[in-house]
């Protein structure tokens, strides 16, 4: 593969921010606005930094990549907790519980369904790896990376077929996180329609706008700085200290217990005098927050999907199943769009990028997405686990 025109670290940096810049610039113009109003700017977020890197302008492995998502993250998410009324939280708790599970079953039932109906077009020498390896996605799919190994592992499936995989596993569900992302800039709208009940949800909202009215004024140095050691301190100690924690079985492992670790700290300090940094923090860790998006879509590599073709429509064929389940039972209990979207990127994504679209929708509600892709740790081994068995039963039947 040819080299990416844009190699160092640095550079890369400078693109991207230099194109979030030009984004954000193009958003002020009152015909755009609207444009983006149903084309949300997230999406370009998203998906301009894929056509960058496909049509290689930006590498699809970098250094800074890797550097954003092991400390930028978790710092802005302790800058991004801040904000979080606790107790509040805890009221939303119903419906986000309900619509998560709603799209582990989707996930658990859509595989077979779909491999089913689509199993005669995968090519007949991958035999019972084909289940396998569709086993294994199932286990990603509710929990995560670690659950896709343990459940390949456990099937028997081969590590050539866990590459091919990953394929399906990264491509399908980067164009699903965009769509989940599109319903950030659309949430009212799609709510009104349905008459939902937004109540508990606008609450959290109010109250950290009036914390940051409370608070509002222009950044000074001091803020900054302590904004910065809070940040980047509770990241490297967290990370220090989640490296001589213990693994929990398969569900929480080194990154996640960074995630959660960092957390925890946002929600201490949210008690403490740290949070009248809130009102001047939030921008900054939504900053680091959308960079995040913006890496995430540049390492998205599309033209991989040509590599497994049929499984890559048993995989659409499956995450449209999911999206209907969740999406039904939403309408049914006429719950707002954010916690369908936070459910199902819990399912589909994990802690990160679940946190990262509860941000689209409000800094304040990050940490959901955090506690139900943890979740999603807990289940998707057991999911996984009895969506193998189908897909077994499924096999014989067409084989």
């Amino acid at each position: 593969m040819t080299p990416a025109l844009v190699q160092d670290p640095m550079a890369v940096l400078a693109v991207l921010l230099g194109m979030l810049g030009l984004l954000v610039l193009v958003d002020r113009h009152p015909r755009v606005h609207r444009f983006f109003g149903v084309v949300p700017l997230i999406v370009f977020i998203y998906f301009v930094p894929t056509a960058l890197s496909n049509l290689g302008v930006l590498p699809l492995q970098s250094e800074l990549y890797r550097f954003v998502r092991v400390y930028l993250l978790p710092a802005s998410l302790v800058l991004l907790v801040l904000s979080v009324d606790l107790p509040s939280i805890v009221r939303l708790g119903r419906n986000a519980v309900v619509l998560f599970l709603a799209g582990a079953v989707g996930i658990v039932l859509g595989g077979p369904l779909a491999y089913l109906a689509l199993g005669g077009f995968v090519p007949a020498e991958l035999g019972d790896q084909a289940w396998k390896g569709l086993a294994a996605l199932s286990g990603s799919w509710i929990g995560g990376s670690a659950n896709f190994v343990a459940i390949g592992q456990s099937v028997g499936a081969l590590d050539s077929t866990l590459s091919m995989l990953v394929v399906v596993d990264v491509g399908v569900s980067n164009i699903w996180t965009a769509v989940l992302l599109s319903f950030a800039g659309r949430e009212r709208k799609m709510d009104e329609r349905l008459g939902a009940d937004r109540r508990t949800l606008d609450a959290v909202r109010e109250e950290v706008e009036r914390l940051q009215a409370g608070s509002a004024r222009p950044a000074s140095l001091a803020d900054l700085l302590w904004m910065l050691a809070i940040a980047f301190g509770s990241t490297v100690a967290c990370t220090a200290l989640a490296r001589e924690l213990p693994d929990l079985g398969t569900v929480v492992t080194g990154s996640t217990w960074v995630v959660l670790l960092v957390t925890g700290v946002g929600v201490v300090l949210s008690f403490t005098p740290a949070r009248k940094l809130e009102g001047r923090g939030q921008p900054h860790g939504l900053g680091a927050a959308v960079l995040l998006i913006a890496t995430i879509g540049a390492q998205a590599e599309f033209r991989r999907l040509l590599d497994a073709p049929a499984l890559v429509a048993v995989g659409m064929l499956w995450m449209a199943f999911h999206a209907a389940v969740i999406l039904g039972v939403r309408r049914l209990l006429k719950a707002p769009i954010f916690f369908a979207a936070v459910g199902s990127q819990a399912n589909v994504g994990g802690t990160a990028s679940a946190s990262v679209v509860a941000a689209a929708f409000h800094p304040a509600l990050a940490p959901v997405g955090v506690l139900l892709a943890v979740l999603g740790y807990v289940l998707g081994t057991y999911g996984g686990l009895v969506c193998a068995v189908l897909l077994e039963q499924v096999y014989h039947l067409i084989r």
